[in-house]
């Protein structure tokens, strides 16, 4: 697998919105949340082990070889040249996923973080309060923001998509060597709308790009999101 593109971004940030955008790209083939990191080998036989270990193979480096290969099918399947992964808590796993793929590309896709908190707890009231569903959804963004600081990528705002999606579109196609296509902001019905896979409502069915809510005022950001709203410089 070549050069693979790995979008890291935080809960509820608008990241399947901009894999159907990508995935309309004739080059691109951005499927549903893959969680390919939780894939997982284990050794029948302390025999096997021994074998993979005598081929100077650990757990980790079959894991990568398993991760590489479902990849790689999945982009033959599609007859594109690039794919496209999307799973948020691929922000925990940042370093596994570059010393699999050291040639990987790195979008990283921010939003308000009250935003994210208030999409995150109205995604399932039932199960979060809003106070919890802001801790929860901080640390996906603690981890988007340890993956910024550790991997060269390209920055990408969700208010900055909805706003203006052709420049930002491309923004990431020159980042990404890509030519850049109008299908991009007309993208149609994405292939897989299922919860767990990715976002489900109306407006990544509509098929193009739908305005983002208005931002939060300062006074309505809980304190327990102030520093990252200051680290993303949506606070001073």
């Amino acid at each position: 697998m070549q050069a693979p593109v790995f979008i890291i971004s935080p809960v509820r940030s608008g990241s399947t919105l901009l894999r159907a955008m990508l995935n309309a790209h004739p080059d691109l083939h951005a499927p549903h949340e893959l969680h390919v990191r939780r894939l997982r080998v284990e050794f029948d036989t302390s025999l096997a082990e021994k074998a993979m270990e005598a081929l100077g193979h650990n757990k980790a480096d079959l894991e990568h070889l398993l991760w590489d290969r479902v990849l790689h099918r999945e982009l033959v399947r599609s007859g594109k040249r690039f794919i496209v992964e999307k799973t948020p808590a691929n922000a925990f796993a940042y370093e596994r996923l570059s010393t699999c793929w050291p040639d990987a590309r790195f979008v990283f896709l921010l939003r308000h973080p009250a935003s994210i908190a208030s999409s995150w707890y109205e995604a399932s009231p039932g199960k979060r309060t809003p106070d919890e569903a802001a801790a929860d959804a901080l640390r996906y963004m603690k981890a988007v923001q340890r993956a910024r600081k550790a991997l060269p990528g390209l920055t990408v705002r969700y208010e900055e998509l909805t706003e203006d999606p052709e420049r930002i579109s491309r923004d990431i196609c020159d980042f990404l060597g890509v030519p850049w296509a109008p299908e991009l902001l007309s993208y149609g019905t994405p292939d897989v709308v299922t919860k767990g896979l990715g976002d489900w409502k109306d407006k990544i069915r509509s098929g193009t790009v739908q305005r983002g809510r208005d931002l939060p005022r300062p006074e309505q950001v809980p304190d327990v999101l102030k520093d990252m709203c200051r680290h993303w410089e949506y606070l001073t």
